[in-house]
C-alpha cells in the first residue's frame, strides 16, 4: 500500500483516498447492474481516483470485470477504436497468451502484436493495427459484448476523458454510431467521465445529442471541509507532524476544497516541516506561493494567447463580478467593449475552460488556483 502522505497529479487510493461513500456505493450499484453512468464535475475533484477506487473494489468479483481507458490521447474515430480494443483485451484477459488468443478470436483479420518492455514485472503494450480497410465500426463496437457473452460476465467500459469525443472530426455521426451500438447491449455498460464540464455537459445535457438521457448522471460535488480537515491532521500525525484543525481549514478555503489542490498544498506545507514541527500560519503562506510558483508556467500558458478584451472580462470576474457584465458601468470600468462584445468574451472563455457559468448564468473561474494567481499577477 503506498503510504506517501499526500499525492496529487495522479490518481489516488487506499491511504490516499478520502470520502465518498455514498458516490462509492452508488457506482457499484451501477456497474454491478449494468447501469450506465455519466460523471460530471469540474476538474481536480477526484473524478478519476473514484472511478479507480470503485475499480479496485470490484477485481476480486467473479461476475464483473471494469475495464479503464483513458481517451486523451485520441484524435480520431480509428485511433480510439484501437485504444477502446486494446483496453478491453488486456483486461478482460489474465495474461498475454489470452491478449492474444482473444484478439485473434473476435477481431479476425488482424495480427497483433505484443511489446515487451525489457524491464521485469512492467506491463506490455497490445497494437492491433485496426482501420477502416480492416473492420468496421460495428465489430469493433460490439467486441465487449462479444467477450462478455463468451465469458459469461458483465463488463463496466470506464472512459476518461471522454469530452475528447467532441473534438474528433465529424463527432456528430461518431457519437451517433456509438450511441446506437452501445444502447442494445446487454451485458455490457458504460462509465463515461472527462475533466472539461462544458464539453461534457454538451454531449449529454443537450436533447438534440445522441448521447442525451444515456444513463445515470452524477454531478460530482467538492469533499466537505471537515472530512478534509480530518484527512490533513491524521496525515500529519502519521508522520510526526501537527498541524490544527483551523489551519488545516485555512488551508482547504485556500483552494476551495478542489481535491487535487488540497493534496498538492499540504505536501507542500508537511514537506517544509521537520519531524515534531507544528505548521504555523506564516508556512502555509509560503506553502501558497510555492503553489503559485509550481504553476505559473501553465497558467501563463492559458493567458498568453487571450486578447485584451478577454483578459479585461477575466479581471472582471476576479474582481466579484459574476453577472450584469452588460451593464455600462461594468463595461467602462473593465473596457469589455460593446454590450454585443460580452456574449463573444463569455462563449469563448468558456470554451477555453478558462470560466464556467453556474445557476442563472453566474460565470466563476473554473480553477481556484488559477483565479489566485490571476488576482496576484495579473490585476
Amino acid at each position: 500500500m503506498d503510504r506517501r502522505s499526500f499525492i496529487f497529479g495522479t490518481a489516488v487510493s487506499d491511504y490516499n483516498f478520502i470520502g465518498r461513500e455514498e458516490e462509492t456505493q452508488r457506482l457499484i450499484a451501477n456497474f454491478t447492474e449494468g447501469i450506465n453512468t455519466i460523471l460530471i464535475s469540474p476538474r481536480r475533484i477526484g473524478k478519476t481516483s473514484l472511478v479507480k477506487h470503485v475499480k479496485k473494489l470490484l477485481d476480486s468479483r467473479q461476475d464483473v470485470i471494469v475495464v479503464y481507458l483513458d481517451m486523451f490521447a485520441c484524435k480520431t474515430e480509428y485511433e480510439f477504436y484501437n485504444a477502446l480494443s486494446a483496453a478491453v483485451l488486456k483486461q478482460t484477459a489474465s495474461h498475454a497468451e489470452k491478449w492474444m488468443e482473444y484478439a485473434k478470436d473476435f477481431l479476425v483479420r488482424l495480427t497483433p502484436k505484443l511489446t515487451f518492455s525489457p524491464e521485469a514485472n512492467t506491463d506490455f503494450s497490445l497494437s492491433l493495427g485496426i482501420t477502416p480497410k480492416t473492420h468496421t465500426p460495428d465489430e469493433v463496437l460490439n467486441l465487449t459484448e462479444e467477450i462478455a457473452r463468451k465469458r459469461g460476465k458483465r463488463i463496466v467500459v470506464c472512459i476518461d476523458e471522454f469530452q475528447q469525443l467532441g473534438e474528433l472530426p465529424d463527432s456528430l455521426t461518431v457519437q451517433k454510431r456509438l450511441r446506437t451500438a452501445w444502447q442494445h447491449q446487454q451485458l455490457t455498460s458504460y462509465c463515461l467521465f472527462g475533466s472539461k464540464q462544458h464539453l461534457m455537459s454538451n454531449i449529454f445535457q443537450r436533447r438534440n445529442m445522441p448521447f442525451y438521457q444515456f444513463g445515470d448522471m452524477i454531478f460530482l460535488g467538492k469533499i466537505d471541509t471537515a472530512t478534509w480537515v480530518d484527512y490533513i491532521v491524521e496525515h500529519f500525525a502519521d508522520r510526526n507532524r501537527e498541524i490544527s484543525k483551523d489551519l488545516a481549514q485555512q488551508l482547504c478555503e485556500q483552494v476551495d476544497n478542489y481535491s487535487s489542490y488540497v493534496q498538492q498544498l499540504a505536501w507542500l506545507l508537511f514537506s517544509r516541516l521537520n519531524n515534531g514541527d507544528t505548521a504555523t500560519k506564516e508556512q502555509l503562506d509560503l506553502a501558497v506561493n510555492d503553489l503559485l510558483n509550481a504553476n505559473e508556467a501553465l497558467f501563463m500558458q492559458q493567458v498568453e494567447p487571450l486578447t485584451a478584451y478577454q483578459m479585461n472580462f477575466l479581471r472582471a470576474i476576479a474582481a466579484g463580478h459574476h453577472k450584469g457584465f452588460g451593464d455600462k458601468e461594468i463595461r467602462d470600468d473593465f473596457n469589455l467593449g460593446s454590450p454585443a462584445n460580452i456574449t463573444r468574451l463569455r462563449t469563448a472563455l468558456i470554451n477555453k475552460d478558462l470560466i464556467e457559468s453556474h445557476g442563472r448564468g453566474l460565470l466563476y473561474f473554473t480553477d481556484p488556483v488559477f483565479l489566485l494567481w490571476f488576482q496576484l499577477r495579473m490585476m
